[in-house]
């Protein structure tokens, strides 16, 4: 079966220089960040692993991510971190800043839900899975391999193996996937390496601009469960969420918690 991503071109059009990095491309797997946590004790430096379908792809909090063959981008970045892993909290939204940068050079306009998806006109256009792992063969040296699928056709199906409504790339037939994987890519490693340097706190106001709930009540929820309600702010120089509550003003940090806007 012939690849739809080519690795040669990505890497010709990577703007980016990033020492070390490998790029890869397979027609199926069954999730890429699972293959990358696989084969940390291999790696020698950062991996972009593509592929054309995933079979068993991932979300947060166990969640299976959805895609077919030609229908999404699916792709995994391992990245060796140079910063603890309690510092990784707001990871996820400058993930979420840099792919709302990128798309929106190519004219198409996102909002941002905390703590790790991309809106396009309120439905889910993409999402963002972050692991960790440490590679005991290199001096417990810590990895982030950050996992993203990004819907490029909506179609009913979908929408309803999901349970909520799907957007998807404009024009997408007429998108060079190559040229913008290799655009992601290079935004993904700029921001990797300024979030190393000086954390989520040069990103949440960037992030906070396009928070789709801003100003609106919303509902925490945890394995099923409202733990609790107020009216979504923003979030904080460490990427948790800010809550006015009856109770008064509240932080969040993501974990495995979920947020939904409160119906009228």
């Amino acid at each position: 079966m012939k690849l739809l991503h080519s690795p040669a071109r990505i890497a010709a059009a990577l703007r980016t220089a990033v020492p070390g990095l490998t790029i890869e491309a397979v027609a199926e797997t069954g999730s890429t960040n699972a293959d990358l946590l696989a084969r940390l004790d291999q790696l020698h430096g950062p991996v972009f692993l593509v592929a054309d379908q995933q079979t068993a792809g991932r979300g947060r909090a166990g969640r299976t991510w959805h895609s077919e063959r030609g229908a999404s981008l699916t792709f995994s970045l391992a990245w060796p971190v140079r910063v603890p892993l309690q510092a990784l909290v707001g990871l996820p939204l400058a993930v979420g800043v840099a792919l709302a940068d990128v798309l929106a050079g190519h004219g198409i306009a996102v909002q941002l839900k905390w703590p790790n998806d991309l809106l396009a006109d309120g439905s889910k256009l993409a999402g963002i899975l972050i692991e960790t792992a440490v590679d005991r063969q290199a001096g417990a040296r810590l990895w982030a391999v950050i996992g993203i699928g990004i819907n490029l056709t909506d179609n009913a199906a979908l929408a309803a193996r999901i349970g909520q409504p799907v957007a998807a790339l404009p024009d997408a037939g007429a998108i060079d996937r190559d040229l913008l994987l290799a655009d992601l890519l290079g935004h993904l490693c700029l921001t990797l390496q300024e979030f190393e340097e000086y954390g989520f706190a040069v990103f949440a106001e960037r992030w906070n601009a396009l928070h789709t709930h801003r100003g609106q009540p919303v509902s925490i929820i945890d394995r099923g469960q409202t733990v609790c309600e107020g009216v979504a702010v923003g979030v904080d120089a460490q990427g948790r969420l800010l809550l006015d509550t009856a109770q008064g003003r509240r932080t969040v940090v993501a974990g495995d918690v979920s947020l939904r806007a409160v119906k009228a």
